[in-house]
């Protein structure tokens, strides 16, 4: 039987093939899976932490949700390889028809975050992307959920969220 993680105090498991993404008070460090990307996000700048249903972020994430939170751009930090970032932009899909920019790791194909025309200065990154799962359970769990008419009937949602039906602005 697994041991349960002691999450009164910072939980980082192996969480990327380099093992450097070790987050501090104040300071979330996110890494791709192969570890070549990272970044990091100040506390002052968490502007929400939400959960998606929508159609896009269900085929961007290969998975039946996307799992978020919003940061002021000027509290965002590139610390490694933002040149190993790739991009796919569109509006197409987009429910509110702003273009919306994914930023992928090029090596492993993680998404770590997007950027949307109609939410100038702020980027919504991955949750899966931060390195201490302690903060997963602390100050990045969701909020909000939002487009909850795309959610599947077996995903019964997060206990204690807001709910939408569409986009929460």
């Amino acid at each position: 039987m697994a041991a349960i993680a002691d999450k009164s105090k910072p939980y980082l498991p192996l969480a990327n093939l380099i093992g450097d993404g070790w987050s501090k008070e104040g300071e979330a460090i996110a890494t791709c899976f192969c570890g070549i990307v990272q970044l990091a996000s100040i506390s002052q700048g968490l502007i929400n932490t939400f959960i998606c249903n929508c159609v896009d972020c269900q085929k961007i994430t290969a998975s039946m949700f996307a799992s978020n939170f919003t940061v002021d751009d000027k509290y965002l930090k590139h610390l490694r390889s933002r040149d190993n970032l790739k991009t796919f932009s569109q509006s197409h899909t987009i429910a509110s028809g702003n273009n919306m920019t994914n930023y992928f790791c090029s090596t492993c194909g993680t998404p770590m975050y997007r950027v949307s025309t109609g939410y100038p200065r702020m980027s919504i990154l991955r949750i899966g992307t931060i390195d201490d799962l302690v903060l997963h359970e602390t100050k990045l769990r969701p909020q909000i959920e939002q487009f909850t008419n795309d959610r599947v009937n077996w995903l019964p949602g997060v206990e204690g969220t807001k709910k939408f039906v569409g986009i929460h602005t």
